[in-house]
């Protein structure tokens, strides 16, 4: 037989006042909780009814009530803690006082309430003491204040009351003021604890703040008092010098907590000395016996020398370091053991440890192994005084840095030499070349001069014979300049095939030449080079002290600007700096600052010289041509600006807005007219463009964005451009011609082409050099020579233009030897976009050429 448990009830679920009272006071029982929400309730209740009279107080006294309470909340943050005791005051009760006396207990009540607020929530975290001491604060002040107002009322009545009375009552008043108020607060602990209230205990917790209450109380009725004879000014300027008293209070019992805190602090550091004094003795006697172990194991060198030097002990670990035993050591000085040129600094060191000027010391220097090998030591030097030593003396200590010093002067040498020839690098040349400026600065009667070599044809022996052959060519010319130099001048190689050298102490400049002049003579002499007799030769830049240099850096520039004008005027030979030379790299070096503005800004244009078919007359096309208007010095030529740019990287920037602008022109132009759908533009490159490695893209980018045809594109090159990039220019030209774009050789007939390579290029046109057209008559040479060439091109299947076609004769001799395109200041002057734009706009089809001239419509419009 089973029984079956009868089901348990569920239990209700928890009403929300049960929640909030579990949230809020989870530690209150039912009579605690009672009283609280009675106290709370009482106390808003009177906060509501205070502010209902301040705000009919006239406007006035409700600016004095908001003041007030607000310096009474202020100080109420910044309680003054009583030294030597748990106790705290805040300064707020004064205002709150004075608030009674001026406004009544309606303006204490809010004072109050604000003043505890504020010091709960620095005080606690709960929330059931954040919200009853505020209440409670404000009905413990309106039922005291409400007493107070009645019984001075009484008084006033009766003509009881005066000055000393109101002082009195004052302080009677606060009193009871803070009897009621902690007896509401604390009641609440009590209750808590079902405890009966301990007066004895109340008394002594709280006795010292009914004390500073009356104190407050006093400060208050006196400010009224004096406030009721002369006014609100009396309280303005009452107000600093309480707030300056208190502060002063505040620092008074900080020093006082200081104070005290030191003393402990003595006390136990004295208790901590006699603790340390009762181990002194064992420890002395154990750091003896780990000293002497130490000494005796240490693996590095240890000696104990006299202040006079004489060793008086010493570790095997030194003894193996300098190769002897002790005996050969003990009693002797510790100067025998060092290197002669050493001594001196070890007794420096020793002298400075003994007379105190320093603890210790450390110093790297050589001692003698018994061998006779120098043994470089980093020696420390110290004071020594330990138990069972019978003086004090000093310790050394010598650790081995033989390996470190060795590869310290490696890489020293390293660091300042150049490691294929040996020869100073750079950094050390500016050392040399710094201390010669300085003595030249110092003593007019030194002179000095420096010599910058670059050897002329080593590029051709690297790329030929490959880097091996260079190096050896830089090794054997290295070893030609030692030789031919004078001990006392540097030769030093600065990087690649870059050599200088410097001539110190120069009676005159005639031998700095004469020495430039042998060099030349003797790097003349054929080298043994992989086997071949090799010739070599430098351009050599002299520059002298006698410029006044300040850095080494002046003195290089200077001399390399003279090496570029050796190399300039045909190499294989020297050049003195002058003035003018920096003046002409200054100008150089500003025109290329003032190039990349223009860039930057736009100051870049193109101009437009019209080509025409000689034959017919009809305009083929356009030559695209950089212009430069610099907002000073006006219109700058190309054929200044343009090597600038190709020495200086700007190259690729100028050519892709010489593309990119003359496509964009060409495409307007074409969709003028149909007639002009089959006009050319020629642009010229350089030859770092034919070296760039992204040159075909950019070609190709410039053509497809201006949405034209390749074979309306050629672009020309100088000869002597084409040749000297000729290796590498073959695939990008090939890959020009697969896109369809025409290729040109400029100033034709002035360079050093071959016949093989025109035959093997992918070149459509010739355009023969101006200097043969200017010069060009009936059987002249120069006819000649345009003869050849227009015949070369017709067999070769190539077009060949004239340019610098200036007079109608010229044009009628070019069309004689059957040039069939040109162009020239004859025909027409290059021209901005504007004006082309209004030569096509004046032509119907094409411009006709008569036998001598122009068209005279077309000439109105060229010239």
């Amino acid at each position: 037989m089973s029984s079956i448990a009868p089901p348990v009830a569920p239990s209700a679920p928890a009403s929300p006042w049960a929640r909030l009272h579990q949230a809020l006071m989870p530690d209150y029982n039912r009579k605690a909780a009672v009283y609280w929400w009675t106290m709370v309730v009482l106390g808003t209740a009177s906060i509501i009814y205070a502010m209902q009279r301040v705000t009919a107080l006239p406007t006035d006294a409700m600016l004095q009530v908001a003041v007030g309470t607000a310096i009474a909340m202020v100080a109420g943050a910044f309680p003054l803690k009583i030294p030597r005791s748990k106790n705290s005051f805040a300064a707020g009760e004064t205002f709150i006082f004075l608030l009674l006396l001026m406004h009544g207990p309606a303006a204490a009540c809010l004072a109050s309430a604000g003043e505890a607020g504020v010091g709960v929530f620095r005080t606690s975290t709960r929330w059931t003491s954040r919200i009853a001491s505020p209440t409670m604060a404000a009905l413990s002040m309106l039922v005291a204040g409400t007493l107070f107002t009645t019984a001075t009322g009484v008084l006033k009545a009766s003509g009881l009351y005066n000055e000393g009375v109101a002082l009195g009552s004052t302080m009677l008043f606060a009193v009871l003021y803070f009897v009621f108020n902690t007896l509401l607060v604390t009641l609440v602990v009590y209750l808590k604890r079902s405890q009966m209230i301990v007066w004895r205990e109340w008394l002594a917790s709280f006795g010292w703040v009914g004390i500073a209450y009356a104190g407050t109380a006093s400060i208050a009725a006196l400010l009224y008092l004096t406030f009721q004879q002369f006014g609100m000014g009396v309280l303005l300027a009452a107000a600093p010098i309480i707030a300056m008293l208190l502060t002063t209070l505040h620092f008074y019992f900080r020093q006082q907590e200081t104070d005290d805190l030191s003393r402990k602090t003595r006390v136990e550091a004295a208790e901590r000395e006699a603790a340390q004094a009762a181990r002194h003795v064992h420890e002395l006697q154990e750091s003896e016996r780990r000293f002497h172990s130490a000494f005796t194991h240490a693996s590095i060198g240890m000696a104990l020398v006299s202040f006079d030097g004489r060793v008086l002990q010493v570790n095997a670990a030194l003894t193996r370091l300098l190769g002897m035993d002790d005996k050969q050591m003990i009693g002797h000085a510790f100067g025998e053991f060092v290197r002669a040129e050493d001594i001196q600094t070890l007794g420096a060191q020793i002298a400075r440890v003994d007379e105190r000027d320093i603890d210790s010391s450390a110093v790297e220097l050589r001692c003698r192994h018994r061998d006779g090998k120098d043994v470089w030591v980093a020696l420390h030097c110290s004071f020594f005084s330990e138990p069972g030593v019978a003086a004090p003396c000093l310790i050394l200590q010598a650790q081995d840095i033989s390996a470190r010093r060795e590869a310290e002067g490696r890489l020293q040498h390293i660091a300042f030499h150049d490691n294929l020839t040996s020869l100073p690098n750079r950094s050390r040349f500016h050392e040399h070349l710094a201390h010669a400026i300085e003595r030249a600065r110092l003593s007019p009667r030194y002179q000095f001069a420096v010599m910058f070599l670059d050897f002329d044809r080593f590029k051709l022996v690297n790329d030929s014979m490959g880097h091996g052959a260079g190096d050896e060519l830089l090794v054997q010319v290295t070893r030609r300049l030692r030789e031919n130099v004078r001990p006392t001048d540097v030769v030093a190689r600065l990087g690649g095939d870059e050599f200088a050298i410097l001539c110190s102490d120069i009676e005159r400049e005639e031998s700095a030449v004469q020495l430039a002049e042998r060099l030349q003579h003797v790097l003349r002499q054929p080298l043994q080079i992989a086997g071949n007799d090799i010739s070599t030769s430098a351009s050599i830049g002299i520059t002298f002290s006698d410029f006044g240099y300040h850095t080494p850096e002046e003195v290089l520039r200077d001399a390399d600007i003279a090496m570029y004008k050796a190399k300039a005027s045909g190499k294989a030979r020297h050049a003195l700096f002058d003035a003018g030379m920096h003046a002409k790299v200054s100008e150089r070096v500003r025109l290329e600052g003032d190039l990349r503005r223009a860039l930057a800004v736009g100051e870049l244009s193109l101009a437009y010289q019209p080509l025409f078919n000689l034959v017919n007359g009809r305009l083929q096309g356009f030559e695209a041509l950089a212009r430069w208007r610099h907002p000073e010095r006006g219109l700058i030529s190309p054929a200044l600006f343009i090597p600038v740019a190709e020495e200086s990287g700007l190259m690729v920037p100028i050519s892709d807005f010489m593309l990119d602008q003359s496509c964009r022109q060409l495409r307007r132009w074409q969709n003028k007219d149909a007639a002009f759908a089959d006009l050319r533009m020629q642009i010229n490159v350089s030859g770092n463009d034919l070296a760039h490695g992204a040159f075909v893209d950019r070609v190709q980018r410039a053509i497809a964005e201006a949405q034209i045809r390749p074979e309306h594109v050629t672009l020309e090159l100088t000869e002597n451009i084409l040749m000297e990039r000729l290796e590498g220019a073959v695939e990008t030209l090939g890959r020009m011609r697969d896109l369809g774009i025409g290729i040109s050789v400029d100033d034709f007939g002035t360079g050093y082409s071959s016949l093989s390579c025109l035959t093997t290029l992918p070149i459509d046109s010739l355009k023969i050099d101006r200097s043969f057209v200017q010069n060009l008559r009936a059987k002249s040479k120069e006819s000649e020579i345009v003869r050849a060439i227009v015949s070369l091109g017709h067999s070769l299947g190539k077009s060949v233009i004239a340019e610098g076609i200036e007079t109608p004769a010229q044009l009628a001799q070019l069309r004689t030897l059957g040039c069939e395109m040109g162009q020239g200041y004859h025909l027409s002057h290059p021209l901005a976009a504007e004006r082309a734009e209004a030569l096509l706009n004046g032509m119907e089809s094409h411009v006709e050429l008569g036998s001598t001239r122009v068209d005279q419509r077309a000439a109105t419009l060229l010239h």
